[in-house]
């Protein structure tokens, strides 16, 4: 008897998911990779930075998911508002639950909701074509934009502000954003650290780019680079990342300035304490801060030195924040869903996978390990008899035909991903994203 098990989320830890699912033979598994949006790959497609098409590559590997018998996808379908938890387990022998960490953490600080005040998911989600932040007004008019984070997706952030016409064109952008990137007078793309720069979070890969960009140039203050004791002793330890980081950013402060016509400067010890303005962003007010050792770790504390930076767009970049979903247990505090490596606690026959499941962390693949450790758990108890058996005559393409709920079937998908490759064929682009709804819906359900 094959096993059916719903998977909800498309994005690499749902392919992971439903890969090692469909990959067993004690039991059999039949999946349905269920998605809110009309179109599969999560963060892959909609998280990536444009300019990173390699990473993107990943993509072919969920394809070959895809073409496994006992794989289909239902995209346009919302758990919560378009079928329940419950109406899925009333259809499925389990359920995975590898929607990731949808919306920003809080910075906490006064003036944090002032026009010109941005998460950086907001930001990313708008160049990259997210239909639900296209109608988002990025004002790019201005010389000075600060960054808040040194993770990759500040670096990335940094990064795409950056880019020449030249270097997006290639890319898939969307053309309202890549048009405004390049028409903007932005001079100064300010980069804030809380901790120093053995603390930082971004890796050399990401950190190399900054040098080698057509249009900016890199800045760092040697004394930024000045370490304490505690930070001599991480940086020692740490061969890899940190140790690769701390040379190039010494390059950097060793460059002679270039003339090119944007700088992307990068400062570490300091935090925000508010962002300032009247009716919009107008500066950011940062404390400098000191590293000292608490319980083993190394954090930063504020000084009580301020400055004040004028600037006229801030983006918000201190990590991404799991979402609750109805009927479903959530962890508030943590913003994850409670699990025991993976089976959701409180919950029958409810697993999860990916970062709803440890929180954001790791890299795209770091998901494949997650992903399976809780298949193995999900087919365990399997074998024990512990999911109890659907004896239901319901399926889910019947459900939403009866509740008038128009879906996107795998097809679809394929069908909006040959009109987007045919419109950037000819532009050199691999793709013109559709980046509105009802584009997307009339690609991808044609008829």
């Amino acid at each position: 008897m094959t096993l059916n098990v719903a998977v909800v989320g498309s994005g690499p830890a749902g392919f992971y998911t439903a890969d090692a699912l469909l990959k067993a033979e004690d039991p059999q598994v039949a999946v349905d990779v269920i998605d809110r949006l009309p179109t599969p790959w999560g963060l892959v497609r909609l998280g990536v930075a444009p300019d990173h098409e390699n990473i993107k590559a990943v993509s072919r590997a969920f394809e070959k998911t895809a073409a496994r018998s006992g794989f289909r996808f239902f995209g346009n379908v919302e758990v919560g508002s378009t079928v329940s938890h419950e109406e899925l387990l009333a259809i499925y022998d389990a359920v995975v639950y590898t929607v990731g960490a949808q919306t920003d953490r809080r910075l906490g600080v006064p003036g944090e909701d002032l026009p010109g005040s941005w998460p950086a998911t907001a930001f990313v989600a708008w160049y990259n074509g997210h239909p639900d932040f296209q109608g988002l007004d990025f004002d790019l008019d201005c010389e000075r934009v600060v960054v808040i984070g040194n993770g990759n997706v500040a670096i990335d952030c940094a990064r795409m502000l950056a880019l020449t016409e030249a270097e997006l064109a290639p890319t898939d952008t969307i053309d309202e954003a890549a048009d405004a990137i390049a028409a903007s007078p932005v001079r100064e793309i300010l980069m804030l650290g809380r901790r120093g720069p053995v603390q930082a979070a971004f890796t050399p890969p990401e950190l190399k780019e900054r040098g080698e960009l057509a249009g900016a140039e890199p800045v760092v203050a040697s004394a930024d680079l000045e370490l304490d004791a505690a930070s001599r002793a991480e940086l020692e330890a740490d061969r890899e990342r940190a140790h690769r980081n701390f040379d190039l950013l010494h390059e950097y402060a060793a460059r002679e300035p270039a003339g090119k016509p944007r700088k992307i400067i990068l400062r570490f010890l300091v935090s925000p304490v508010a962002i300032l303005g009247e009716e919009r962003v107008e500066a950011v007010e940062i404390v400098r801060n000191e590293l000292v050792v608490e319980g083993g770790r190394i954090v930063a504390r504020p000084t009580g030195e301020t400055e004040t930076i004028p600037c006229g767009l801030v983006l918000r970049s201190v990590g991404y924040q799991g979402v609750a979903l109805p009927g479903v247990p959530f962890d508030e505090r943590r913003g994850v869903i409670p699990n025991s490596g993976g089976r959701v606690d409180g919950a029958e026959r409810t697993y999860a996978a990916g970062w709803i499941k440890r929180g954001p962390s790791g890299v795209i693949g770091t998901n494949k390990k997650d992903a399976t450790e809780t298949v193995e758990l999900l087919l365990a108890d399997a074998r024990d008899g512990k999911l109890a058996r659907v004896d239901s005559t319901q399926s889910l393409e019947a459900l939403l035909a009866a509740k008038g709920a128009a879906y996107v079937e795998y097809a679809g998908w394929q069908a909006i991903d040959a009109v987007e490759r045919a419109a950037g064929e000819p532009r050199g682009r691999p793709r013109v994203k559709l980046a509105a709804w009802d584009e997307l819906l009339r690609a991808g359900r044609p008829n």
